[in-house]
């Protein structure tokens, strides 16, 4: 009688797809990390879509408000002038609104200087944009940043390879020359890898030439004074020139 060989023993589908098996598990590992990149990548749509929706309600209101003209000149007479230390934190308040949403900061000195003179007009308008520059980046970094870095990865990348060597030199030079937008410049720092310390004390120093420039405007024409108007354009003019020289300088160093 043959004698017939022994058959390796098979095991059954369902214990080779069982948790236990090596199998089963790497299969279940490749679903978690499925799910977790779905639920990730429509987190970042959703916040994406969140600051879309926002940035435009947050537009639509600040030109029905008229936001901009809130810091004219007559305003500043009537809410802010003589009002000591609350028209001081309505100025704060309203110059740092404007200027995260985009108006101008440059307004926002020039009624700094027109309230509250030169000295006090530098300090606290200062203050006022950097809050504004500082909500607005963290905007952009904390509802953006994922999903402006999934769409747009090849620009993002430049953007932090032109401020990830000199982060705080090269906003100084952004800041430095007269170009550009302020509101993008924030969003689009914030979307980016700079880090957020060095990125704003850099905006801050270079804030300051304008902002010195145009608080003298304020106060020149509350004082109608000529010679600090004409001082203001030479501040302005020099304030160009320093930008200039500092971007060809940093070009001559990464050459």
């Amino acid at each position: 009688m043959p004698v017939s060989a022994d058959k390796p023993d098979q095991a059954p589908l369902s214990e080779s797809l069982s948790p236990d098996s090596g199998l089963g598990s790497s299969l279940l590992v490749e679903d978690g990390d499925t799910v977790a990149r779905k639920q990730s990548g429509l987190k970042s749509l959703m916040k994406g879509l969140i600051m879309i929706a926002s940035l435009v309600v947050i537009g639509t209101a600040a030109r029905k408000l008229g936001l901009a003209d809130t810091l004219s000149t007559s305003w500043l007479d009537h809410e802010v002038i003589g009002k000591g230390i609350l028209g001081e934190l309505i100025f704060i308040g309203l110059g740092a609104m404007t200027s995260a949403i985009g108006v101008p900061r440059q307004l926002v000195a020039f009624g700094g200087g027109y309230a509250f003179g030169f000295g006090m007009g530098i300090l606290i308008s200062s203050l006022a944009q950097i809050i504004g520059c500082t909500v607005s980046f963290f905007y952009s970094r904390l509802l953006g940043r994922s999903l402006v870095r999934r769409l747009f990865a090849a620009r993002i990348e430049r953007l932090d390879t032109l401020l990830r060597g000199h982060p705080f030199s090269m906003t100084l030079l952004i800041r430095l020359l007269p170009v550009g937008s302020n509101l993008a410049t924030n969003m689009g720092a914030g979307v980016s890898s700079v880090p957020a310390g060095r990125f704003l004390s850099g905006t801050l120093v270079g804030y300051l030439p304008q902002t010195v420039v145009f608080v003298l405007l304020g106060t020149g024409v509350q004082v109608d004074a000529t010679a600090q108007i004409a001082l203001s354009a030479v501040l302005f003019v020099v304030s160009g020139l320093i930008g200039v020289w500092l971007y060809r300088r940093m070009r001559t160093d990464v050459a």
